[in-house]
C-alpha cells in the first residue's frame, strides 16, 4: 500500500523508465518560449527543460501564504463558531474583523513554549525510533544525477507507529503525558507546525545552496524554496522525504483522534460510535502506510520530488491539522448532536472499509509488481496481509521505452481506481458527522481538486513517455476512474 494523499506516482506504470526523463525535451517545453498551451515554461539550471507547476512564482507565493490563512481560519470556524464560516458582522470593518481573527489566534494557537516542546519533542522521539528499531531495507529507483544508483532505504515505520501508540499509552495512564493535551492545545500545536513548516525549506534551500548539493534548479528563488533544492535529503539512514511522508502527518492525526475518544470518554462516560469511526480510519490510514512503507520508495515523491516547502509543510502541517476537521467537529460538539440512525452508522462503516479495501489491495499490487518487475520484492507480514494484494503472474504491455504497464489487478477494471476509493476514504471522513457544519468537507473538496489535477498532470505525462504503447493501454484498460462507467 501506499498513500495517494502525498504521491504522485502514476499508478500503473514502471517507474524504471522514468529515470530518462530528466534528457526529454516535452513538448514546447523551450526557455523563453511558450508551451503549445500557453503556459509558463522555465529551464533548470543543470540544463533541464521544463513547465513551471502550480503557477510559477507567483502562485507558489500565493500558496505558500495562503495556506498557512486558510489553515487558521478554518480552525477558527470550527473551535469559536461552531464549525461554521465567520465574516465581517453588519457594521464590522475588514480591520475590525481581522483584529477579531487575530484575537482568537493570540487565545487559543499562540505558540507558547509547551507546544514547541510537544512538536519537536515528537520529531525527535519519532527519528529516534527510526535509527534504533528493527526493519527491513530496500532499495529505491535509480537515480540519474548519481550514475543511476540506487539508494538503500530502511523501512521500520510499522515499528515506531505501534512503539508510539504504546508509549503514548504509558504517558497518559502514568499522568506524565494526558493525551487529551493534543486536543487541548490544538491551537498552539498547529501554530508550531505552520512555524516550522514554513521555516524549514528555507533553512533546507540554504543547506543546499552551501553544500552545493542543488538539483533541478528553476533559478527562481521562492519557486525553488516551494519546490524543494535537495532531492535526497539524509541525516545518516534516516531520509527526511520517507520520515515526514510516512510517519508525521498520518501518526499526529491518529493521535489527534484518539486524542478526542478520551476527552469525550472524560466528558460523557462513552465514545460514541462516530469517534469511533475516526480512530478507526486515521488508525487504518496510518497503519497502511506504515505497513507498506517499502512499497513508497519507487513512488513519484520519493523519486522526482525534491523536499521543499510543497512536501515538508504539508506533510508537517497541512495533513494533520486540515484533514483532522472530521475530528474537531466531533470534538467540539456535545455527542448528542450527532446521534445517527443504526443505519446510517453501518453504511459509512462499510463504505470507509469497503473503500480501504480496495485502497490496501489496489496499491500493493501496483507497488509490488514493480518490485516483481526489479527483482526486489519483500515479502512482509504486517498485519493486516489483505488477500490479493499481490498478483501472481500479473499481464503487463512491454513498452517500446523498456518500462511496463500493468494490466491486470484492479487495474484492468480502472487506471486511477486507487484515486476513487481513496477519495471515497476521504468522503465518508466526512460524512460521519453528518451535515451541520461544512469544515469536515473541506478536506474531500480539496483531495477531490488534489486528484483530478494529478490525474491530469500523470495522464499528460504518460502519453508523451509512451506514446502509442499509452494507446494500447488505454484501448485494453478503458476505464479512468469508475470500472464500466468512466
Amino acid at each position: 500500500m501506499v498513500n495517494t494523499r502525498s504521491s504522485g506516482a502514476a499508478p500503473t506504470t514502471d517507474d524504471s523508465d522514468v529515470t530518462k526523463r530528466n534528457g526529454i525535451k516535452e513538448p514546447g517545453v523551450v526557455a523563453g518560449k511558450e508551451t503549445n498551451d500557453g503556459s509558463a515554461t522555465k529551464t533548470s539550471t543543470d540544463g533541464t527543460n521544463e513547465e513551471y507547476e502550480f503557477g510559477g512564482p507567483i502562485g507558489v507565493t500565493a500558496m505558500m501564504t495562503g495556506f498557512p490563512m486558510l489553515m487558521y481560519y478554518l480552525w477558527i470556524c470550527s473551535t469559536y463558531y461552531g464549525g461554521h464560516f465567520t465574516y465581517p458582522q453588519n457594521g464590522e470593518t475588514i480591520k475590525m474583523f481581522l483584529d477579531r481573527m487575530v484575537g482568537h489566534f493570540y487565545e487559543g494557537a499562540f505558540p507558547h513554549l509547551k507546544a514547541w516542546l510537544i512538536v519537536w519533542g515528537f520529531l525527535f522521539f519519532e527519528a529516534v525510533l527510526y535509527v534504533t528499531l528493527p526493519g527491513c531495507s530496500t532499495q529505491g529507483l535509480a537515480l540519474p544525477h548519481l550514475n543511476n544508483k540506487r539508494l538503500p532505504y530502511y523501512c521500520n515505520a510499522v515499528w515506531s507507529f505501534y512503539t508510539t501508540i504504546a508509549t503514548v499509552a504509558f504517558l497518559h495512564i502514568s499522568g506524565i503525558f494526558p493525551i487529551t493535551t493534543l486536543i487541548d492545545e490544538f491551537g498552539s500545536i498547529m501554530s508550531v507546525s505552520i512555524i516550522s513548516g514554513v521555516i524549514l525549506p528555507f533553512v533546507l534551500y540554504f543547506i543546499a545552496y552551501f553544500t552545493n548539493s542543488q538539483y533541478r534548479m528553476s533559478g527562481n528563488f521562492i519557486y525553488d524554496v516551494f519546490m524543494g533544492a535537495i532531492l535526497n535529503p539524509r541525516i545518516g539512514i534516516l531520509d527526511l522525504k520517507m520520515f515526514y511522508e510516512v510517519r508525521l502527518p498520518w501518526f499526529i492525526l491518529f493521535l489527534l483522534s484518539v486524542s478526542t475518544g478520551v476527552r469525550q470518554y472524560e466528558n460523557y462516560g462513552y465514545v460514541s460510535p462516530q469517534v469511533w469511526f475516526v480512530i478507526l480510519a486515521h488508525w487504518l490510514y496510518a497503519n497502511a502506510c506504515s505497513k507498506g512503507e517499502e512499497l513508497i520508495v519507487t513512488t513519484w515523491d520519493m523519486f522526482y520530488e525534491k523536499f521543499g516547502f510543497m512536501l515538508l509543510f504539508w506533510n508537517m502541517a497541512g495533513v494533520p491539522f486540515t484533514y483532522c476537521h472530521c475530528t474537531l467537529y466531533l470534538a467540539n460538539h456535545d455527542p448528542k448532536e450527532y446521534q445517527w440512525s443504526v443505519y446510517y452508522n453501518v453504511a459509512i462503516y462499510f463504505m470507509l472499509l469497503g473503500s480501504y479495501y480496495v485502497f490496501d489491495t489496489t496499491n500493493s499490487q501496483k507497488n509490488r509488481f514493480r518490485q516483481q518487475m526489479y527483482g526486489t520484492l519483500i515479502e512482509r507480514k504486517t498485519f493486516p496481509q489483505l488477500p490479493w494484494q499481490t498478483i501472481k503472474n500479473p499481464t503487463y504491455i512491454k513498452c517500446k521505452n523498456g518500462g511496463t504497464l500493468l494490466t491486470s489487478g484492479w487495474y484492468r477494471y480502472a487506471r486511477k481506481i486507487h484515486y476513487t476509493v481513496d477519495f471515497c476514504q476521504s468522503l465518508s471522513w466526512a460524512l460521519i458527522t453528518g451535515f451541520n457544519s461544512p469544515l469536515p468537507y473541506f478536506y474531500p473538496t480539496f483531495f477531490f481538486c488534489v486528484l483530478a489535477h494529478r490525474a491530469h498532470r500523470d495522464i499528460g505525462r504518460c502519453k508523451i513517455k509512451y506514446g502509442d504503447d499509452w494507446k494500447e493501454y488505454e484501448r485494453i484498460c478503458p476505464y479512468l476512474l469508475i470500472p464500466f462507467v468512466f
